[in-house]
This record gives structure tokens, sequence and C-alpha cells, in this order.
């Protein structure tokens, strides 16, 4: 399954870029993160293998993520009309996911992020999940993106229950 999500940030690029790659951010605007822990490498640098742990209603889903691209590599002095490059594979019980997430300008005080997901499940139960529910999978990924988007534009953080 494969979908493409985006959204556009009242924030330059040069805020958004950095911010959405701070891993101390994470649990500011991405609902539902309980653990977000490097194993190996440097947290949000390409080669960094992290323990994830997400508790969505009575669900909760373990998975290691890698992070597989980051360009440019020094996210802060991102030259006049540059692009942000941010990708990662995640591996959890069932599932494979790939997100590739794409940071550019969209006017002079405004980023448009977009972002492509595949996933591929194996086992059946999984498999009957990613065909029943596909827009599941769409609707969880805008959510986020929705709430980095109040947080970096108003500050606004999941944790405290305002919707």
């Amino acid at each position: 399954m494969k979908y493409t999500v985006s959204i556009q940030i009242d924030q330059p690029l040069e805020k958004v870029a950095p911010l959405l790659a701070d891993p101390a951010q994470l649990p500011k605007w991405l609902r539902g993160l309980v653990v977000h822990e490097p194993i190996s490498g440097t947290h949000g640098h390409v080669g960094t293998t992290s323990r994830v742990v997400l508790e969505t209603g009575k669900q909760k889903m373990e998975a290691t993520e890698t992070i597989t691209r980051r360009e440019p590599v020094d996210l802060h002095g991102i030259p006049k009309g540059g692009v942000v490059h941010y990708e990662r594979e995640i591996v959890g019980e069932g599932m494979w996911s790939a997100a590739r997430e794409r940071l550019s300008e969209a006017g002079p005080h405004s980023t448009l992020w977009e972002s492509e997901n595949e996933y591929r499940f194996s086992g059946v139960l999984m498999r009957v999940v990613g065909l029943l529910m596909p827009g599941a999978f769409r609707k969880q990924s805008l959510r986020h993106m929705q709430d980095f988007k109040a947080f970096a534009e108003r500050g606004q953080d999941v944790r405290d229950g305002t919707d």
C-alpha cells in the first residue's frame, strides 16, 4: 500500500526542518509516542536505529526505526530555495514501512511538507488489516502532520489534551 499526504506549515523551511528532526520535540507533536530511543547511532542521523513504541487507544505497537536518508545532513543554514529529505524505515511485527519526507519552500514564510508512505504486511492478521483499513493509515499520517503544524505554528503540545 502506498499513499502521499501533504500539508503547508506557516513557518519558514529554516525553522521547520530542524524542528521536525529534533528528537527532543517528538513527544510534543507525535501523538501516542511512548518511547523513541536510539539503539545505535546518533539520534536522527543516517544509519541510526531506534526503538519506537506508539500507543493508539488500546493498541500498542513496538517497532525498530532506521534513518535511511537525511539531506542536507546539517539542517541549519539551509540555502534559499533548498529542499530537505528525511527518510526512514520502520519494521514491526507483521509490518514494514518506509516514510519519505520532503520539505520545500512554499513561500518566504511557509513550508510544504510532503510525506510519501509505503507499507508491506506479512501474516494473515496484518494483511487483513492492510486490506480492510487502508484509509486509517493515511488518516493517522495526516493527523501526525496536523499535530506537527499546530506545534510549529502555535507551540501546541499534543500532551496538553487539546485538539
